[in-house]
């Protein structure tokens, strides 16, 4: 018994190595250097940077931005796995579906950004048809695609993908048996999605929400590429407190709001662990 929990142990120590290097010293140093300044003492000072002005506003898109992300990303992630529903999962639609939404939950970035640039940008292909045949300026108002709200499209894309990797396995095992006895009790579809599918696949839409909210909420690449100007979410302003060029201490102001934004992802994991946990009784 012994041996064998040894032999476990072993097995998962790359496992543990990988997460402590890569996750928890990172973390640790974060957080050391936010209580630090540049002298190596112990400090407060740094986490004046949230009086600074635009550092609330930042986080507050950061918020409203993973907030609206996560929402729209759940709901049309969770109607593509609906309509999947009615596909055979060993069938060509489930199998294309599958491939695209590994593939596309992953891609962000630059090359992200610049898709969006490159199609809805000021000379982009949609934007000049719609300027040029259609007659509609979608810019009439102004560049809103490099601005917070112009993130909205770029992380929808790869949200809602994400949403479908993670929640079709939910709905895929609801148990048949449930809607056969309420067609049985007389009730239709939508008896049985109000009252019985909808409230059992709740817990597991909720951890799929607070998924894409941290995974939108810690964003950074895409946000970079597309918004050179300001940094008007909460990881821009840890990257114009790295490359500050007013001073020193710069370390420890990027710290400070690395920690913040540690804050609000810890609460975020922590409810998504509880909801998780909800979920997994429910479908076991």
């Amino acid at each position: 018994m012994v041996m064998r929990q040894v032999s476990n142990a072993l097995k998962l120590s790359p496992f543990v190595v990988y997460v402590l290097l890569m996750f928890a010293l990172p973390a640790a140093l974060v957080v050391v250097s936010a209580f630090r300044d540049g002298s190596g003492g112990w400090t407060l000072a740094n986490f004046n940077i949230f009086h600074r002005p635009g550092v609330g506003a930042a986080f507050g898109n950061s918020l409203w931005l993973s907030a609206l992300t996560a929402a729209a990303g759940a709901v049309l992630g969770a109607l593509v796995c609906y309509a999947l529903l009615g596909y055979r999962e060993d069938g060509v639609v489930h199998r294309l579906v599958d491939a695209a939404s590994s593939t596309l939950s992953q891609f962000g970035g630059v090359m992200l950004a610049f898709a969006f640039i490159a199609t809805l940008g000021n000379q982009g292909m949609v934007t000049l048809f719609l300027r040029e045949v259609m007659r509609i300026d979608i810019y009439a108002h102004g560049m809103w695609l490099y601005t917070p709200v112009g993130l909205v499209l770029p992380y929808i894309f790869f949200q809602m993908p994400l949403m479908i990797v993670t929640f079709y396995p939910a709905m895929a095992r609801l148990p048949r048996q449930l809607s056969e006895a309420v067609a049985m009790l007389g009730g239709g579809a939508g008896h049985f999605w109000r009252h019985v599918g909808l409230p059992m696949l709740m817990p597991s839409f909720m951890s799929g929400f607070l998924l894409l909210f941290a995974n939108a909420f810690s964003a950074y690449a895409t946000a970079a590429a597309l918004i050179s100007q300001g940094s008007q979410i909460a990881p821009l302003q840890v990257r114009a407190a790295l490359i500050s060029e007013t001073g020193l201490g710069s370390e420890g102001a990027s710290g400070a709001l690395a920690v913040g934004m540690l804050a609000i992802m810890a609460i975020v994991v922590g409810l998504y662990a509880l909801v998780e946990r909800k979920s997994s009784s429910w479908l076991c």
